[in-house]
């Protein structure tokens, strides 16, 4: 699926700390932890707790920390819709990893098992 420069370097340009938040509030509300938050964008990205709250602090883009990212290799394997846009079809790669995190922010608030949502093939 193709998506405008203009919405990719929405995308981009983003600020990872000022998302979290929102992320975080979306699980709590669902009755899922911080803890669950932290094993999904560990699983996508590698990131760490304490590597998680260091990007946070740095106020880094969404550009920056995916480029710090070591991208999990089943991330090709999450597909659906996620804010209109089928992710496994995105052609940006940006684009397409910050709708990965979404998705699985989602899954996670929508009440799937983990094991779901680490798809592990």
């Amino acid at each position: 699926m193709k998506t405008s420069q203009t919405h990719d370097e929405r995308i981009a340009n983003l600020i990872f700390a000022s998302v979290y938040p929102h992320y975080l509030n979306k699980i709590e509300k669902k009755g899922r932890t911080k803890a669950e938050l932290h094993t999904v964008i560990h699983w996508l990205t590698g990131f760490d707790d304490k590597k998680i709250q260091s990007l946070i602090d740095e106020k880094l883009s969404f550009e920056l920390f995916f480029k710090k990212a070591k991208l999990n290799p089943h991330a090709k394997l999450i597909t659906g819709v996620i804010c209109g846009y089928r992710v496994e079809e995105i052609e940006n790669p940006l684009t397409q990893q910050v709708r990965y995190l979404d998705k699985l922010v989602d899954e996670l608030a929508k009440g799937k098992k983990m094991e779901k949502i680490l798809r592990e093939e």
